[in-house]
C-alpha cells in the first residue's frame, strides 16, 4: 500500500549454522558433566574449581577445571571406573546436543587429570569433613564426638614408579604381585564421614600413620581404637589435648582386682600403668618419652560378648574415662561394639565405591585418585544425612550402597538436554525418596565372620614373573612351572 516504506522485521537476525555450533560446543564445554556436581553443590565450595587466570587449566576447553573436577568425581562414583566411561558420557550428550562425536581417546582426559592441583583436591576434601564435622550429636556419652580410627590398605596396578614409592612384600616374587598403601583414616562415629587420612607403605606403622592425624582432635573429643592403637605414649599424648581414649588391651596383662587401686563395680577397675622403659626399639625419640608421665590411672574393662557366633568371648577394655557414674561400663561396652562400623565405613569406600584397586600409574595420581575417593564418599554421606533429615529416619537407616546405586541410576535423567530448574528439584527430590524408602533393617549381634562363602576359580598362581610362567593345561593343579 505505502511502495518505499519498509519496516524492518522485528525478529532477530537468524544466526548462521556455525554460529550454531559454536554455542553448542559452548554449552558442551560448560555443562558436558557439572549435571552430577549440581546435587553436590551445597558440599563443594565453587570458589575452588573457578577458571584459572593463567598457566594449567586457564583455556576454555571441553576438560575445563570444573569439567575435569566433576569427570573424575563421576568417575569414581561409576561402577565400571574406567576412563573410558567418562569419555563415552561425553560422547553421548554431545549426540544429544547434535554435535559431532568426539574421539574416543582418553588422552585429553588424563592429561587434565593430570594438570588438577592435589593441594585443591585436599582442599575440597578438608571442606567436605568440615561440614560433615559440624552435624549434631546427639544423645550418646554425653554428646560427646566420637572418632574412630582403623587402617587398611589397597593396591595399585605394578608400575615402577608406584613400585618405588609402595613397594610389594618381600614373600611375594617380583613381577608376581601389586605395590600396596596403607592408609590409616578417622571417621566420625556418628555420621560417618572420614575426617582426616594419611598414606604410607608396608613399613608404616598405623600407630605411626595416626599420630600425622592429632591435630584433627579437639578438646572434649573420645578417641576409639582397638588393639593395634593400646600405647602408653598415645594415651598419655592425647590426654594432654584433653581428649579421651578407649582402646582394647594389648601387650600389657590384664590387671586383677589386688592389683587395682579401686573396684568400680563387676569387672570394671580403677588401675595405673607405669612408664615403659625406654629403648631404642621405642618408635618416638627419648625427648618425647622424657615428656610423659611417670604413671597413668585408666579404667579397665571385662567386657564379656553377650552375642553368640563371636570369635571372641571377652576381652579388656582401658580407658581414660574414669567416671562410673557418667560413663557406666555397659555404655563403653555399647561403644566399643559401635567399633566395628568403621570396618563397615572402609568397606563402602573399597568394595562398594572400588577403591579397593585403584588405577593410576603414578603416584602423584594414586594420590589424587584417593583424594577424590573420599571427597565422592564424603558427598554421598552428607547426601544421605539430608535425605534422612528429610525423612525423619536415622542416617544410620539409610544404605550407603543403596544410595550410590540411586545416584548412578538418576545421574543419566540430570544429564537430559533440556531440563528446567523445577524439574531438577523434582528429580532430586525423588532421589531422596529413592534413598530412604527402604531403610537398612537393624540386626545388633548379627554375626559377621571374615570369610567367603562363594569358592575362587581353580586357576593356577601366579608364582614367578609373565615372560618365565608356563600354562598348566589342566586347571586343577594349583602351581604354576616356570620355563
Amino acid at each position: 500500500m505505502l511502495p518505499g516504506f519498509h519496516l524492518h522485521p522485528l525478529r532477530r537476525k537468524s544466526r548462521s549454522p556455525q554460529q550454531k555450533l559454536a554455542e553448542k560446543i559452548a554449552l558442551l564445554k560448560q555443562k558436558s558433566f557439572k549435571q552430577i556436581g549440581e546435587v553436590f553443590e551445597k558440599f563443594i565450595p565453587r570458589t575452588l574449581l573457578k577458571q584459572e587466570q593463567d598457566g594449567a587449566m586457564s583455556r576454555r576447553r571441553i576438560f575445563s577445571k570444573e569439567n575435569t573436577f566433576w569427570a573424575f568425581f563421576s568417575q569414581v562414583l561409576d561402577a565400571d571406573g574406567g576412563c573410558k566411561e567418562v569419555i563415552r558420557k561425553l560422547q553421548s550428550y554431545a549426540s544429544i546436543k547434535g554435535i559431532k562425536v568426539p574421539s574416543s581417546s582418553t588422552a585429553s582426559y588424563c592429561i587434565a587429570r593430570k594438570k588438577l592441583d592435589e593441594r585443591m583436591l585436599s582442599e575440597i576434601f578438608e571442606h567436605t569433613a568440615d561440614r560433615l564435622n559440624k552435624m549434631p550429636e546427639a544423645g550418646f556419652l554425653n554428646n560427646r564426638r566420637v572418632i574412630v580410627v582403623d587402617g587398611t590398605g589397597v593396591s595399585m596396578p605394578d608400575t615402577p614408579e608406584n613400585q618405588g614409592a609402595w613397594p610389594q612384600w618381600s614373600s611375594q616374587k617380583p613381577g608376581c604381585g601389586f605395590p600396596t598403601a596403607r592408609i590409616c583414616a578417622c571417621f566420625s562415629l556418628e555420621s560417618g564421614a572420614l575426617l582426616s587420612y594419611a598414606i604410607g607403605n608396608k613399613k608404616s606403622h598405623e600407630l605411626l600413620l595416626f599420630r600425622k592425624q592429632w591435630p584433627l582432635f579437639k578438646r572434649g573429643d573420645i578417641f576409639l581404637g582397638d588393639k593395634g592403637f593400646c600405647s602408653y605414649f598415645d594415651i598419655a599424648s592425647l590426654e594432654k589435648q584433653a581428649v579421651d581414649s578407649v582402646v582394647t588391651l594389648a601387650r600389657r596383662a590384664p590387671v586383677r582386682t589386688s592389683g587395682s587401686l579401686k573396684k568400680l563395680g563387676p569387672d570394671d577397675l580403677l588401675i595405673t600403668w607405669e612408664r615403659p622403659r625406654y629403648n631404642t626399639k621405642l618408635s618416638y625419640s627419648k625427648e618425647a618419652w622424657e615428656t610423659l608421665p611417670p604413671e597413668l590411672v585408666l579404667r579397665q574393662l571385662k567386657v564379656r560378648v553377650k552375642y553368640p557366633g563371636f570369635r571372641t568371648q571377652w576381652f579388656h577394655i582401658v580407658t581414660t574415662l574414669l567416671d562410673a557414674t557418667r560413663y557406666p561400663a555397659e555404655e563403653l561396652a555399647e561403644l566399643y561394639f559401635k567399633r566395628w562400623d568403621v570396618e563397615l565405613f572402609f568397606r563402602d569406600i573399597k568394595m562398594t565405591m572400588g577403591l579397593d584397586i585403584l588405577r593410576c600409574r603414578t603416584p602423584e595420581m594414586i594420590r589424587k585418585e584417593i583424594l577424590m575417593y573420599f571427597i565422592a564418599y564424603n558427598c554421598v554421606r552428607r547426601l544421605m544425612y539430608e535425605a534422612a533429615k528429610d525423612a525423619d529416619i536415622k542416617v544410620r537407616a539409610v544404605s550407603f550402597k543403596g544410595s550410590v546405586q540411586a545416584l548412578r541410576s538418576w545421574e543419566p535423567h540430570l544429564n537430559q538436554a533440556k531440563i528446567s530448574r523445577e524439574e531438577r528439584f523434582r528429580l532430586i527430590s525423588d532421589l531422596y525418596d529413592a534413598m530412604t524408602n527402604t531403610p537398612i533393617r537393624q540386626r545388633p549381634g548379627r554375626s559377621e565372620p571374615r570369610c567367603l562363602k562363594r569358592r575362587k576359580k581353580n586357576y593356577q598362581l601366579m608364582s614367578s614373573p609373565r615372560h618365565e610362567i608356563t600354562v598348566i593345561p589342566h586347571r586343577s593343579k594349583y602351581q604354576a612351572a616356570n620355563a
